[in-house]
């Protein structure tokens, strides 16, 4: 039996994965940095929902620059040649991405809500200083929540330890414990807050419906679309990660009943998964920042200052030099 099994995991860990996090690396390096820098030069005024905005961005930076380290580790052969603390620290960063990234997406559904629902009344979740207390927070809460990743992670020292295979999450560690953890990560890390981010979202989105329905001159289309959006997206992005790294882990159990063919199916699943559940990082600058009219208007104002100062400058001089001449 084990010869017929099609084992795709060498291919799709030397061309798939580093093909994959490259593309994500030169998106998302592009998109949150240009949110970043419109962030800080182009707003004026911050509000609650600018500054979970751009932690979201800086947290998606910080994953993005992890990111080329993990091309080359892909790229050639599972070989890892920055030290085993640095992958540990890559692991760690890759996962706290995502689940401080979930818990942004959290808070800004509610801050969302809020604004659709009572748009003049500031509630205490949208005061500025309470903002950066809850950003605060959610960083503590997940490092602290990702402790035991640094036990888990398995790095394995190749030849003459100058190399070493810096294995994935779901891949390392006791299988046993691992699942354990894995799953209670799940609930609190994805599952939870998914739930108070669809009751938000559903609670907007009849909200919007209402206000449609009154027919008033306030355009609703717009925000019910993004709202849509931002759902399928996360279902999308997170969902099929989370489902397989528990499986993947399962698999790895000496109790589990799976045939070799099926681990090696598991495996591929897992695989093609995980770049997925970093896409967001790509498309967080899209749909929580280049669809605010408002600011991406500031932001090319800023550019359009920018890039055609000089010129201006130069008519100018020549528009002097002509009337002296004259």
């Amino acid at each position: 039996m084990n010869n017929i099994c099609l084992d795709i995991n060498p291919q799709l860990e030397k061309y798939y994965l580093p093909t994959m996090y490259a593309i994500e690396f030169l998106l998302g390096l592009v998109g949150n940095l240009s949110v970043i820098w419109g962030y800080i030069f182009c707003l004026k005024e911050w509000k609650c929902s600018n500054i979970y905005l751009f932690n979201l961005s800086v947290t998606d930076l910080t994953f993005i620059c992890t990111l080329p380290m993990l091309v080359v580790y892909y790229a050639k052969g599972n070989k890892w040649d920055f030290g085993d603390t640095m992958c540990t620290l890559n692991r760690y960063i890759l996962h706290a991405n995502m689940y401080i990234s979930i818990l942004f997406l959290t808070c800004i559904s509610i801050d969302r809500y809020l604004l659709v629902v009572s748009p003049v009344k500031l509630h205490r979740f949208q005061k500025r200083w309470n903002a950066v207390v809850i950003c605060l927070s959610i960083w503590v809460f997940v490092t602290l929540e990702l402790v035991p990743l640094f036990i888990f992670i398995d790095v394995q020292a190749i030849g003459n330890k100058s190399s070493f295979h810096c294995l994935d999450y779901a891949s390392s560690g006791n299988p046993s414990q691992s699942l354990i953890y894995s799953i209670c990560l799940t609930v609190s890390g994805y599952l939870l807050p998914l739930c108070v981010m669809f009751f938000f979202y559903i609670q907007t989105a009849r909200s919007l419906k209402k206000i449609m329905q009154q027919r008033t001159k306030v355009q609703v289309e717009k925000p019910l679309t993004l709202v849509i959006l931002a759902i399928v997206i996360f279902l999308i992005f997170f969902t099929p990660y989370h489902i397989m790294r528990n499986v993947r882990i399962a698999s790895r159990v000496e109790s589990s009943t799976m045939s070799e063919c099926s681990k090696l199916a598991v495996k591929a699943l897992y695989a093609i998964t995980r770049p997925i559940a970093f896409l967001n990082s790509i498309t967080n600058p899209i749909f929580y920042f280049m669809l605010g009219d408002r600011f991406r208007e500031q932001f090319f104002s800023k550019l359009r200052s920018i890039f055609l100062r000089k010129p201006e400058v130069t008519n100018q001089n020549e528009e002097r030099s002509i009337r002296s001449t004259g």
